[in-house]
């Protein structure tokens, strides 16, 4: 299977993601203003991907970020190893007060009516300080990289951050590596980055050279300025809108093979109902509706993101790869954290079509 890609057969790495590296500050089920204590969980919308794709699928994984020379690097250092992930890092020193720093992310879990909130310290963040020529791409992808991936939450960091998101997209392109974006429209970390006017125009530059683009269709109003249609979806879980964009999306970006999403109707923070739906190279697919009990939301479409993208990596047909992404997204909202603790025999068990029955 190609779905209108051309995907290297073989490489160094099957896949390199490019992104901030973050730390979470997660207290369980307990509001953060009354926590007295916190998990703390590594994280990345582009690294996840990476982790998720290396830990649970056994693929070769990296992540091209920053790294602080203090003991909150050591501790995300070690989590990157331990998933499996081989870091390319551009280094940088503490200077034992000031920073810079790795990024900090809070989260209140939420449970029942009561909805998860996420809010970020970002405050002299080392990834924000990337440049072009901060990393060497040519070498990077002279050992063979199948598949490039970077995501809008690094873009909204810096007005650097999105010109070293073009030149590795330039150079995964010339080396022969499938590209992909996960747009990840963030409201908040946009609206100190010159808001929805500057997403639009510094995500529209990088998808220009994107083969496969995740995203849902607040994501394509929102991140890349595409207008949508004149209907209405008859519930969250109905695709027609953001089916009814594709045209729009493909015409202003013909490079585009790919456009996929998760669909997600809450019905309370630990009662989801959960789809997806991909257009490939033309045809779309739609994944089954799972009711889903949710431990921990965040993640989940890093999740799916992963499925999809080891489906296409090992070639399966493109109804299995949409499956393969919404089994994954599904499971790992049962896990806490942002990256996996599935393993692949659980994945395809479910996307087959398999239950929570006791295993013995």
């Amino acid at each position: 299977m190609n779905y209108g890609l051309s995907i290297p057969p073989a490489g160094g790495l099957d896949f390199l993601a490019l992104g901030a590296l973050i730390h979470r500050l997660d207290p369980g089920l307990i509001p953060f203003r009354k926590a007295t204590h916190c998990d703390i969980h590594v994280s990345g919308g582009e690294f996840n991907v990476a982790a998720n794709l290396a830990d649970c699928f056994g693929l070769k994984t990296g992540i091209a970020t920053a790294m602080v020379n203090y003991p909150i690097g050591d501790l995300i250092a070690e989590r990157v190893k331990a998933m499996g992930v081989q870091p390319f890092y551009k280094r940088f020193d503490h200077d034992g007060v000031q920073g810079p720093n790795m990024a900090t992310v809070y989260s209140d879990r939420g449970m029942g009516v009561r909805a998860p909130v996420v809010f970020y310290n970002r405050a002299n963040e080392a990834a924000a300080l990337l440049k072009p020529g901060d990393f060497d791409w040519k070498a990077i992808f002279a050992g063979g990289v199948r598949w490039f991936h970077s995501g809008g939450i690094f873009a909204s960091l810096s007005p650097t951050t999105s010109e070293v998101i073009v030149e590795a997209m330039k150079s995964a392109k010339a080396a022969g590596a499938v590209t992909s974006f996960d747009l990840n429209y963030r409201k908040k970390l946009w609206s100190v980055s010159g808001g929805e006017a500057k997403a639009v125009e510094t995500m529209s530059r990088i998808v220009e050279h994107v083969d496969v683009l995740v995203g849902n269709e607040e994501d394509l109003q929102k991140g890349l300025g595409i207008p949508g249609p004149d209907i209405a979806a008859k519930s969250e879980l109905d695709p027609s809108v953001f089916l009814q964009m594709i045209d729009r999306v493909v015409e202003r970006y013909p490079r585009i093979k790919v456009l996929a999403t998760t669909l997600r109707q809450v019905h309370s923070t630990n009662r989801h109902r959960w789809s997806a739906v991909a257009w490939i190279d033309g045809q779309t697919h739609v994944a089954p509706t799972a009711e889903l009990d949710v431990l921990d939301r965040v993640g989940g479409g890093d999740g799916f993101a992963a499925g999809l993208f080891y489906g296409m990596l090992t070639g399966r047909p493109p109804e299995q790869c949409v499956r393969l992404g919404w089994a994954h997204g599904a499971l790992l909202t049962t896990f806490p954290g942002d990256t996996t603790m599935a393993k692949l025999e659980d994945v395809l068990e479910f996307a087959a079509g398999g239950s929570a029955r006791i295993k013995r």
